[in-house]
C-alpha cells in the first residue's frame, strides 16, 4: 500500500507538468500559480486551523524562516514551472525534475557541509551531462552558442528553488515540530501573498483567463490532486519505507509524463530525451547510493 500510494503522488505530479503544458495557451503561468494555491490553501486550512492554532508558540518562534520557505517552495516553485511550460515540453520539465537531488547534495556540501563521497561525485557528474544533453535537445552547437530553449532554464530556476527549500527545511527542522500537513497549511498561507503582486502585474500586462469548464478542472487538478492527495500520499509511503526508497520512485515521474504526454498532448518522444534521461537517471543512481561523508 504504501508503493501504491507513493505511485498515486508520482502520477499526480507527472500530471501537473502536462496540466501546465496543456493549458499554457489559456492560463498565464502566475494566475495558474496564483489560483492553484488559494483553493489549496482554502480546502486545507479549515482542516488544520486548529492545529496552528495548538502550535502557535513554535510557529511564532520560527519567525522569519516561514516566509523564506513559503518563498521557495510554495511561490516560486511553481510559479517558475509553470512559466517554464510556456516554452517546453511536459516531458523535459518532469525530466529536469529530476535533477532536484543533484542540485540538493551540491547544496548541501555548501550549505550543511555534507559533501558526497567519490562513486557520488561521478554520478553527479554523469548526471549533469545528461542534463545538459536535454536542455540541448542533443545538439552541442546550441551549447557553444548559448542558445537554450527559456523553459529548460527556468525549470533550472525552479530546481534551484525547490533544492533550497529542501536545505533549509532539513536545517531548521528543529525549530519546526508541527505535523506535516500544519507546516504545509502555514506555508500556503503565506506563499499565496507573496505570488499576488507578481500575478497582478501579470494580469496587468496579458490579462486573466476565462473561467471555463477546462480551465477550472485544470486548476482543480493541480490544487487537489497535485497539492492535497499527492502529499497525503508521499507522506503515508514515506512514513511507511523511508526517505530513501520513497524517492527513488521520482524517477518514475519522466516515464509516465512521456506515456500521459504522448496519450493526451501528442508530444513525440525523441531521441535526445532518451539519452539524456538515461544519463540523468544513471548518474542519479550512481549519486544516490553513497552515504555521505560530514565535515565540521
Amino acid at each position: 500500500m504504501a508503493f501504491a500510494g507513493l505511485l498515486v503522488a508520482v502520477v499526480c505530479w507527472s500530471g501537473n507538468a502536462l496540466v501546465a503544458r496543456a493549458f499554457h495557451d489559456e492560463i498565464p503561468p502566475l494566475g495558474l500559480s496564483f489560483w492553484r494555491w488559494v483553493l489549496a490553501a482554502t480546502l486545507l486550512l479549515p482542516i488544520v486551523a486548529r492545529s496552528i492554532w495548538r502550535h502557535r508558540a513554535v510557529l511564532r518562534a520560527a519567525g522569519w524562516r516561514l516566509p523564506v520557505l513559503a518563498a521557495c517552495g510554495i511561490a516560486s516553485y511553481n510559479s517558475l514551472l509553470y512559466t517554464a511550460a510556456q516554452s517546453t515540453e511536459a516531458i523535459n520539465l518532469t525530466l529536469v525534475n529530476t535533477c532536484l537531488p543533484l542540485a540538493t547534495f551540491i547544496g548541501a556540501g555548501l550549505l550543511l557541509g555534507e559533501w558526497p563521497l567519490r562513486r557520488a561525485w561521478l554520478g553527479m557528474v554523469v548526471a549533469a551531462v545528461g542534463l545538459l544533453y536535454l536542455i540541448s535537445r542533443g545538439s552541442w552547437q546550441v551549447l557553444s552558442s548559448l542558445s537554450f530553449q527559456s523553459g529548460d532554464l527556468i525549470m533550472l530556476a525552479a530546481v534551484a528553488a525547490w533544492a533550497l527549500y529542501t536545505l533549509l527545511l532539513r536545517r531548521w527542522a528543529a525549530r519546526l515540530p508541527v505535523p506535516p500537513l500544519t507546516l504545509l497549511g502555514v506555508l500556503m498561507a503565506l506563499g499565496v501573498p507573496l505570488i499576488l503582486p507578481f500575478y497582478l502585474l501579470e494580469l496587468i500586462r496579458v490579462g486573466g483567463f476565462p473561467p471555463t469548464a477546462g480551465n477550472l478542472a485544470a486548476i482543480g487538478y493541480t490544487a487537489v490532486f497535485a497539492s492535497l492527495i499527492a502529499y497525503l500520499a508521499w507522506n503515508h509511503g514515506v512514513s511507511v519505507i523511508g526517505a530513501s526508497k520513497a524517492a527513488m520512485t521520482s524517477y518514475l515521474m519522466p516515464v509516465i509524463t512521456a506515456l500521459l504526454g504522448w496519450l493526451l498532448l501528442d508530444e513525440a518522444l525523441q531521441t535526445f530525451h532518451w539519452i539524456g534521461g538515461a544519463l540523468i537517471f544513471g548518474g542519479l543512481l550512481m549519486a544516490t547510493r553513497p552515504s555521505f561523508r560530514q565535515h565540521s
